[in-house]
């Protein structure tokens, strides 16, 4: 019985070598390439295009314009907000999540989800429906004289709440991956919260929780239609880079419109570059670690042989 197993695996990883054929396999990577190609380069070729082709002083000019400039900043600014009151929840979040069992806790991870099924429009809405003139905080808001709606208060809300899942689905993932004992270990020989947090979990998730600020930086930036709700897109103050971009486009001002878009994707592949950087500093860390501890002498230790009488 054992042998017809082996002879029937033995058979179908010979079928699996045969399908893996030069010609196979270099018509997966030309579909890859393919998709590549026309959904990530060829985009990337005619952002740059359009906004160097009138050269780089038209370029140079269309970024120092007034209003693109106020774009740019309010769009530092809400992701210089959103990101790290996210990343202060997700780490909350999944630390709950994964360390304690409670009553309603797949409901709270449903409520994490909910903005991924939301549409980005119906988030911005959201926020006008509550804060508005019309809206069901509207006398608070009005007795206080603060402005949400069609003010920063209002982009920065918005950018929370279509960005707050991201950290927080990365963390968790690495957290349930890599299990609490470490931390149960540290709790038992004396350790506080924070010691245990600070000494051991965040070591053990750096990782997720870049990933996660990354994203949540790059949704942060680029989002669109939440922002475009709740901005009331007013020039020079309450315009985000793609509302801007949006704003260029409609005028017939291409070069300037793909200017700040070019802009968009250059921070877009900073951010990758920078997560990039750092995956290959710790690998080149690891490595050194690793060829550190096999060029250390191995010290035999030798056990004192019984004395016989």
């Amino acid at each position: 019985m054992s042998g017809a197993v082996g002879v029937s695996y033995g058979r179908k990883e010979r079928g699996a070598a045969e399908l893996e054929t030069p010609l196979v396999r270099g018509l997966l990577i030309a579909v890859a390439l393919s998709f590549l190609g026309l959904f990530l380069v060829a985009p990337l070729i005619t952002v740059f295009g359009a906004a160097f082709s009138k050269g780089i002083d038209a370029y140079l000019t269309a970024l120092a314009e007034p209003e693109t400039w106020a774009a740019i900043q309010l769009t530092l600014i809400t992701a210089g907000i959103a990101v790290p009151m996210n990343t202060v929840f997700g780490i909350a979040a999944a630390w709950v999540l994964s360390k304690y069992d409670f009553r309603g806790k797949s409901a709270l991870l449903t409520l994490i989800d909910l903005p991924f099924s939301v549409s980005p429009v119906i988030s911005g809405l959201i926020f006008v429906l509550l804060f508005g003139a019309q809206g069901l905080f509207a006398a608070q808001v009005q007795a206080y004289d603060v402005k949400v709606v069609f003010a920063v208060p209002g982009i920065v809300l918005a950018t929370t709440f279509v960005t707050f899942p991201l950290v927080a689905r990365e963390v968790l993932a690495v957290m349930e991956a890599q299990g609490s004992d470490e931390e149960e270990a540290a709790l038992t020989l004396g350790a506080s919260l924070w010691q245990i947090f600070f000494k051991v979990t965040l070591p053990k998730i750096r990782w997720g929780l870049f990933y996660g600020v990354i994203l949540c930086n790059a949704r942060a930036m680029g989002e669109f239609g939440a922002v475009s709700v709740v901005s009331g897109h007013i020039r020079g103050e309450t315009n985000t880079m793609p509302l801007q971009v949006e704003i260029l486009y409609n005028e017939y001002n291409f070069v300037a419109a793909f200017a700040v878009a070019s802009l968009l994707t250059l921070l877009a592949l900073l951010t990758l570059g920078v997560k990039k950087g750092a995956e290959f500093a710790s690998s080149l860390r690891d490595a050194r670690r690793a060829r550190e501890a096999e060029s250390e002498p191995t010290v035999a230790v030798i056990e004192p042989r019984g004395v016989t009488s």
